[in-house]
């Protein structure tokens, strides 16, 4: 027996609320200008420069007894992560005041709080240089997921179901940015991971709306564009909120209880599917209704002279 949340056969018109959904849509993004221009962007250890300690202990680490000890320490925000083994811990540091002799002394004080049941497997010090190249790496990548996605679309289906993709993804990833901006979320390396994501999460969405659309273009001789948008939306509603609603049960518990190493990337990504959810809904497909696409131009065409359908 399957499961339906959205009873089937919705006629919900969301071509008449997309005003609704561009005026939420300007908003969160003039919100989150305001915070980027305003705040900027918390950037961690990955882009400001810090200090990366990679140890094995000699038995199973105890993450929060080990996260108050170097705390205790006042050399800034600490950053834990496990990998490998339950004995494998990966220490970030903040960059410390001063030259490379303080960055030195303060990995020396790191090795001593730690005591001797650890090996040091790697000890790197990343300079404020460094960190401005990932950063900047970090905003290219993004840009090119947004280009090539754009790119993708176009290709598959026409150029005017690329620019309204690309529209409403950028939107996902830009509101998503403005989150780590207003809320002063750290955005390091991790964020960046979030944001990839997201994007793909994004578009994933929208191409099944495009999809259905680009199927009733076909089966229909109509160049009512309403119609197409609210009858693509509905038929795909149900999946729609199923995907996003399979999401954010997995990433609440993490969210909610997946402490402070993981809130970078699941807070963004909770806030990222409401969002792309939202802009798939009431965003992307009422775009076209501006930029007709020439497939349904010409079918319009078509069915005009006789006035039958085939």
């Amino acid at each position: 027996m399957s499961i339906t949340l959205i009873p089937y056969g919705t006629k919900i018109d969301f071509v008449r609320l997309r005003f609704f959904g561009f005026s939420v849509t300007i908003l969160l993004m003039l919100i989150t200008i305001g915070g980027l221009v305003v705040n900027g962007l918390n950037l961690g250890i990955d882009f400001k420069g810090g200090i990366l300690v990679e140890a094995r202990a000699a038995q199973a680490v105890d993450m929060g007894a080990l996260r108050s000890k170097l705390e205790g320490l006042n050399m800034g925000p600490v950053e834990l992560q496990q990998f490998g083994t339950d004995k494998d811990v990966l220490i970030r540091l903040q960059r410390q005041p001063g030259a490379e002799a303080e960055q030195n002394a303060s990995v020396a004080k790191l090795r001593e709080s730690l005591g001797a049941d650890y090996e040091y497997r790697r000890v790197e010090m990343v300079g404020p240089r460094v960190g401005d190249e990932l950063f900047t790496g970090g905003m290219i990548a993004i840009g090119l997921a947004l280009l090539g996605i754009g790119i993708y679309v176009a290709t598959r289906f026409e150029w005017q179901f690329g620019v309204a993709a690309l529209v409403a993804t950028f939107h996902d990833v830009l509101v998503t940015l403005g989150l780590y901006s207003i809320t002063g979320l750290e955005f390091n390396l991790t964020a960046v991971a979030a944001l990839l994501t997201l994007a793909g999460f994004s578009v994933n969405d929208t191409v099944v709306v495009f999809d259905r659309m680009r199927e009733i273009m076909r089966r229909q001789r109509t160049n009512d564009m309403t119609k197409v948008i609210n009858d693509s939306v509905n038929q795909t509603l149900s999946r729609t909120v199923m995907t996003s609603g399979t999401v954010l049960v997995a990433m609440l518990p993490l969210l909610f209880f997946g402490g402070s190493t993981l809130i970078n990337f699941t807070a963004a990504m909770t806030w990222g599917v409401l969002v792309g959810t939202f802009s798939s809904i009431y965003v992307a497909g009422s775009l076209l209704l501006y930029m007709k696409p020439m497939h349904l131009q010409t079918k319009g065409q078509q069915a005009a002279p006789s006035g039958k359908e085939a």
